[in-house]
This record gives C-alpha cells, sequence and structure tokens, in this order.
C-alpha cells in the first residue's frame, strides 16, 4: 500500500508574526502564526511546519510560547524549528507541543549533536531543515546555506544530507533557496539529486505557485510538499493541490 504524499503549509515567523518573501528577503506580512494554523488545520493540512527564521541569525532559541499556542490549536503534527543548537532545546520544544523538530544551522556547527538528539528520542522527531542553492564550487553544483539562507556553509547538499542521515535525521526538509517564495516551480533537479542519495522521507520546499508544480515535485521524488505563500494569500487551497495529486494518481489522505 502506497504512503500518502503530505501537504504541509509552512509558517515562516518573525517577530511573532508570519512572514513571506522571496529568496527570503523583502518580507511581508502574512498574518498571525495560531490563526493560520487554525485555518489549516480546518483545509485539511496533514502538517503544519514552523520555522522561526530569525532565531539562528538572533542567536535565540525558537519562541516557544507560540509553539505551544499552535499546538493547542490544532490537532495535526506540528514541525518546528529555528535556532535549535542542543538536546535541551528538542525537550524543551517537544515539551511545548512539537512533534518534530528541525535542525539546520545548529546541526552543521556541530554535526555530532544529530546523533545526541536521535539517540535521546528517536530519529523520527529530527528533520534536517536544510535550505540549499546551486553553488557552482561544489561536486553536486548545490550548496548548503545557513542563518535563513544569508551565509554559505561550504558544504555540498547532497554530502550533508547523506551525513546527517547517517548521523540520525529521520527526514529531509529541502528548501530551495533559488525558488523560495518565486512560485515558479520547485526545483525539481534538486528533488531529485537529494532523492538519490538519501532514503528518508523527503519533504519538498520552495517556488510553488500552482497546484500543478505539486504533482511536479511529487514525480521527482518527494513524499510531501510543502509551501507558504501560495496559501497564506489564499492562491490555493489545501484542497485543491490535494485534488491535483489525486487527479495525477498520487494518493492522499
Amino acid at each position: 500500500m502506497a504512503v500518502a504524499l503530505r501537504v504541509i503549509p509552512c509558517l515562516d515567523v518573525n517577530e511573532g508574526r508570519v512572514v513571506k518573501g522571496v529568496n527570503f528577503t523583502d518580507l511581508r506580512d502574512a498574518g498571525d502564526p495560531v490563526e493560520l494554523a487554525a485555518e489549516y488545520g480546518r483545509q485539511g493540512a496533514d502538517e503544519l511546519t514552523f520555522l522561526d527564521i530569525s532565531a539562528s541569525t538572533q542567536g535565540r532559541a525558537t519562541t516557544r510560547e507560540m509553539v505551544r499556542r499552535c499546538a493547542e490549536t490544532v490537532f495535526i503534527p506540528l514541525t518546528v524549528g529555528g535556532g535549535v543548537r542542543h538536546v535541551e532545546d528538542v525537550d524543551a520544544l517537544l515539551r511545548a507541543g512539537a512533534d518534530k523538530v528541525g535542525i539546520n544551522t545548529g546541526a552543521i556547527a556541530d554535526p555530532s549533536v544529530i546523533s545526541r538528539i536521535a539517540d535521546r528520542f528517536g530519529s523520527q522527531v529530527l528533520t534536517l531543515s536544510l535550505d540549499a542553492r546551486r553553488e557552482a564550487g561544489q561536486p553536486s553544483g548545490f550548496g548548503v546555506t545557513t542563518h535563513g539562507g544569508s551565509r554559505p556553509a561550504g558544504l555540498d547538499a547532497l554530502e550533508w544530507c547523506q551525513e546527517a542521515v547517517d548521523r540520525g535525521v529521520g527526514e529531509v526538509l529541502l528548501n530551495s533557496m533559488d525558488a523560495d517564495g518565486t512560485t515558479d516551480g520547485f526545483d525539481l533537479e534538486m528533488i531529485e539529486a537529494v532523492r538519490a542519495v538519501v532514503d528518508v522521507p523527503l519533504v519538498a520546499s520552495g517556488g510553488a505557485g500552482t497546484a500543478r508544480h505539486f504533482v511536479d515535485a511529487a514525480r521527482a521524488g518527494a513524499d510531501a510538499v510543502l509551501a507558504a505563500s501560495v496559501f497564506h494569500y489564499g492562491t490555493l487551497t489545501i484542497g485543491q493541490v490535494k485534488d491535483e495529486l489525486r487527479s495525477a494518481g498520487f494518493e492522499v489522505r
């Protein structure tokens, strides 16, 4: 039996508000995170992803109170990321109501934290949040960025994915920084490249503009499709995306 493809809205939160821009710049307000979480719950989202996009840049932990309020509002799995550096950060977020925790900058700074988190809580709670872009100097042509996409990490995206999975991450959230917010479609070449080297669930993010784009990402190998602006600004509903995926032959909830 095929595993159902997941459709996931993403709440990029900055200073307590959901924001969205293009390539993580020119951010504009998209609403209250708790209100949006409730709306996506009503629309039938399979999960929610909550990313505190300024936590790493500002050197602070994710806003746990907002996580708690979102978790109390919706009854679907919640993945939370931003500013996660230590095992204790994961513990605090799980206690606040997160089901999974995303790690990016903290894991690059200290890759061994992946194993420590996985050993304590299990791989199923840990998602590698990977902000990648095309980078000619890397073997695969794709490089890793940190701090909300603002700094190159000097790592090859495919090699880092493989290492993170070997160390214990249970899922990869792949965000194309080149496609992010453009609504021109997912970076299918990047999705296919990561799919070829990891066997954990792969969440595709960055670039969705039409319902058909989600189908393209699924065909490229994504197990879940994530988007922000098309949902936040009413371009598409969760139902419309699921209808398009069903029409293309994909199993959805």
